[in-house]
């Protein structure tokens, strides 16, 4: 027997999209705690900049291998009950990094807790994207895309510029943590609002379902859009790598910014361009093919790191260059999910998007390290030219393959 999926999508059971945001904060939160607050600390704390890109690579490490056990959400339980499981267990992941010292003798002990916490955590990002594939009309993937990454930069911005404020101010590092674990639980009210979908079954069980989802994968390779549109993800195009290394405070500290800075401009100000840019971008996507959109962005993002290099290291400087990449980068999260929500259709949905999702953090992990490591070397004006110099090479490569594959089709 095949396996079954979940009845084609109506517009009565989509929801209003701004309950995809509520509910996708736990993934990016987590990440911004490790990405911004913690890495702004990383420095202040006798790591080196490598050192501390290490940390935003931890929890990148499961990212780019996430679709290995993303199936388990497609063909056990539900999607509502994995994201209650994944986000509960994120809460505690966020509150025993908070209770590990920072420092150069506990850093293996750290990194293993945020590689498991997010590893945990990526639990939290299939179970939404199970249920938005499935609800989601194609004259809609624009919009919802938008909201949809509105919720994870939005909440990396949110948790980087909260977990930072309060890491800076709390009497006790661990109040911080089980504070964003409370805020982690409240997103869970979301579910209210949405659907459920029935996981995929099969007569032969778990095994035989999960089988027929890598036969769904194998199906959806087949095809030259679908092909492009893996290759573009895996190309470092639009990653905003740059931003880990932004953010130590090693770096900050060349454009006279401090802790402030860095929490408004990776927090709480980050969020709201970062949604902006979300909506701008789902905006081209809903005007051009999102391939294309995709492609121009990275472009874009290249120009704003090379302007950024090239700038005086005056704080405004950081703060002008810092809101533009921020804005840039939700151009390009709202482009990559129309991208993959293009290509995926609606049945093993958890799997396909975490396919192209891995692919696509596979670049921002191993450039994040790069970039750091250049900063550590060269210093910071030529690890975003580096970062510019990747984007433009990835566009070229991209646009070559473009045009073989139209040429022989």
């Amino acid at each position: 027997m095949s396996t079954v999926t979940a009845p084609a999508p109506g517009p009565a059971q989509a929801p209003h999209p701004i309950v995809w945001t509520l509910l996708y904060l736990p993934f990016g939160a987590l990440g911004g705690f490790v990405g911004v607050a913690l890495t702004f600390l990383a420095t202040r704390s006798g790591l080196s900049v490598t050192e501390g890109a290490t940390l935003a690579a931890a929890s990148l490490l499961s990212a780019w291998l996430k679709w290995l056990w993303a199936p388990i959400v497609d063909v056990t339980l539900t999607p509502k009950r994995w994201y209650v499981i994944s986000t509960v267990a994120s809460a505690l992941g966020v509150l025993a990094m908070s209770m590990i010292p920072l420092s150069p003798e506990t850093l293996p002990l750290l990194l293993t807790v945020i590689a498991v916490a997010s590893l945990i955590n990526s639990i939290v990002g299939m179970a939404i994207e199970a249920i938005l594939a499935a609800v989601t009309l194609p004259t809609e993937r624009g919009r919802v895309s938008a909201w949809f990454q509105a919720g994870n930069l939005g909440g990396a911005g949110l948790g980087g510029g909260i977990g930072l404020y309060l890491l800076e101010r709390v009497s006790e590092p661990w109040h911080a943590g089980a504070i964003m674990g409370a805020l982690f639980l409240a997103c869970c009210g979301g579910l209210l609002f949405v659907p459920d979908v029935k996981p995929h079954v099969h007569e032969g069980g778990a095994l035989k379902a999960a089988w027929g989802v890598f036969g769904d994968l194998k199906g959806l390779f087949t095809a030259r859009p679908s092909l492009l549109a893996a290759f573009l993800c895996f190309l470092p195009i639009g990653t905003g790598a740059a931003s880990g290394a932004l953010t130590q405070e090693g770096i900050a500290s060349l454009w006279g910014a401090g802790s402030d800075e860095v929490a408004l401009l990776q927090g709480f100000l980050a969020a709201g361009v970062t949604a902006i840019g979300c909506f701008i971008g789902g905006w081209l996507c809903d005007r051009f093919s999102p391939r294309v959109a995709y492609a121009g962005i990275g472009l874009l993002m290249a120009a704003v790191a090379t302007g950024m290099a090239l700038s005086p290291q005056v704080v405004e400087m950081y703060v002008f260059w810092n809101l533009s990449y921020s804005l840039v980068v939700g151009f390009a999260y709202a482009a990559f999910t129309a991208v993959v929500l293009e290509a995926i259709g609606t049945s093993s949905a958890a799997t396909k998007y975490n396919l192209f999702a891995s692919l696509s953090n596979f670049p921002i992990w191993w450039l994040g390290l790069v970039l750091g490591a250049v900063a550590d070397r060269y210093g910071a004006q030529a690890m975003l030219f580096t970062e510019a110099g990747f984007g433009l090479v990835g566009v070229g490569v991209f646009a070559l393959v473009w045009k073989l594959a139209h040429r022989k089709g």
